[in-house]
């Protein structure tokens, strides 16, 4: 797929996307309940003349998924075949509501997520004799699924580092010589705090690509230049959803952004507040409509991710969108302090700067129709740690404009996780971004 899309312009991969959303659709308005009446008054395929006709649209968004499947338990309406054609479950970790958004694929739309994994792995370069590490615990979650399964149909030796310890989990890795890592950016960190209290020298192991998702952190440029430096590897971003697959990641040439398969979606990127399209170098909502996920597809979803699109063409050549910077961010998680718009990517960033921090935890406190942002950090040695909440501070003023309660707790204190970390603590509403 990458190679015979690096020899597309963009009026030919247009097209490309133009004939696939015309199939889909066709089967979906005739086939698929939720759309057939979320899209009663919809433009007919066959009338479909560019794919920015898909603005005509309304925006499908997770609150209504999840509406639907309370109202169709257990998995909603958004089947395009009789249940007896899927064959996998999959579902999120939970909303603010508690509720998991359960999806279902048949054999053809699980073929598709690999095929985009395939193309994952070209991208940044994967080798016959790369052997992936998987340190997840099996479970509903799709990502581990999705990337395990796809090295494997490419060949690759693939190491399920599920059910141990994160001790157990490196002399695995050591041990069968593991040169490629998928996981979080926390989870990558985790894996170097606990190497670095065992004495295991990770710059001295296989390891040369590490794959992280889940969460801002691969393009958050101090986390990226903590992971490389403990692991000597190099990261490489990946974004993906329960709902829309496995469609962002790195190139090898251009590091800190994400490319979209465009041959499987169709992206746009909307004013969160408004709805209006935002120009590339602009920041906003990302919208996706899948082109290949026939048997559970989403058109026009509103991923909630704050994305920017580089306006520039990649020097590697794809033809493919580039999000300058990742996914920067979740539209709901921004917080308004002092007049200022901060995301806790923002705040990452900086604390990431300080070697001695080893985890960190934000607080916003609404007091008074006023927010105060307090940040916990833990550090590798009392000695400096009140230097270091003190320059935190002044750093987080200078560049947020803004500053913040930095306190020291003791090592152990804040939470670790191998999957998506929880650093943001809201202690009441924060007066967060709502979507139109």
């Amino acid at each position: 797929m990458t190679g015979s899309a690096r020899n597309l312009d963009r009026p030919a991969l247009a097209e490309m996307q133009l004939v696939k959303l015309r199939d889909m659709m066709a089967l979906v308005l005739r086939d698929n309940a939720f759309y057939r009446n979320k899209l009663s008054s919809a433009i007919e395929p066959s009338k479909l003349r560019s794919q920015h006709q898909l603005t005509e649209l309304p925006f499908t968004t997770k609150t209504e998924l999840l509406a639907d499947q309370e109202a169709n338990p257990p998995y909603g309406s958004n089947l395009t075949y009789p249940i007896g054609r899927y064959c996998r479950l999959h579902q999120t970790s939970g909303t603010t509501r508690g509720r998991p958004l359960r999806w279902l694929d048949t054999p053809e739309s699980w073929n598709w997520f690999l095929e985009c994994w395939r193309v994952i792995y070209e991208t940044i370069g994967l080798r016959p004799d790369d052997r992936l590490l998987f340190p997840f615990s099996f479970g509903p979650f799709v990502g581990f699924w999705a990337a395990f399964e796809g090295a494997v149909r490419l060949g690759n030796l693939c190491l399920a580092a599920g059910g141990m310890t994160s001790s157990a989990r490196l002399r695995f890795l050591l041990d069968n010589q593991a040169t490629v890592i998928c996981c979080t950016p926390t989870y990558a960190l985790r894996l170097a705090e606990v190497a670095q209290q065992e004495g295991i020298d990770l710059p001295s192991s296989p390891v040369r690509a590490i794959v992280v998702a889940g969460e801002p952190g691969g393009s958050i440029p101090s986390t990226r230049q903590r992971i490389e430096h403990a692991w000597a590897a190099r990261v490489f971003d990946h974004c993906g959803m329960t709902e829309v697959g496995s469609l962002g990641i790195e190139c090898l040439d251009n590091p800190g952004g994400l490319h979209l398969l465009e041959t499987e979606c169709i992206a746009e990127v909307i004013d969160p507040q408004t709805g209006a399209p935002v120009r590339p170098g602009h920041d906003g909502e990302l919208v996706l409509t899948t082109l290949g996920r026939w048997g559970s597809p989403v058109i026009r979803y509103r991923t909630g991710d704050l994305v920017t699109i580089d306006p520039e063409p990649c020097p590697c050549g794809l033809p493919f969108v580039r999000l300058a910077g990742g996914i920067r961010g979740r539209i709901d998680d921004m917080l308004v302090i002092r007049g200022n718009n901060v995301y806790p990517s923002a705040i990452e960033e900086i604390v990431r700067r300080f070697d001695p921090v080893t985890e960190f935890q934000i607080e916003a406190d609404r007091q008074d129709a006023l927010v105060t942002l307090r940040i916990r950090i833990e550090c590798q040695t009392t000695e400096t740690a009140t230097d270091v909440a003190q320059r935190i501070a002044e750093t987080v003023r200078n560049e947020l404009h803004f500053r913040p309660e930095v306190t020291v707790v003791p090592p152990g204190t804040l939470p670790r996780s191998e999957m998506k970390s929880r650093r943001l603590v809201r202690k009441i509403d924060t007066g967060l971004g709502k979507q139109p």
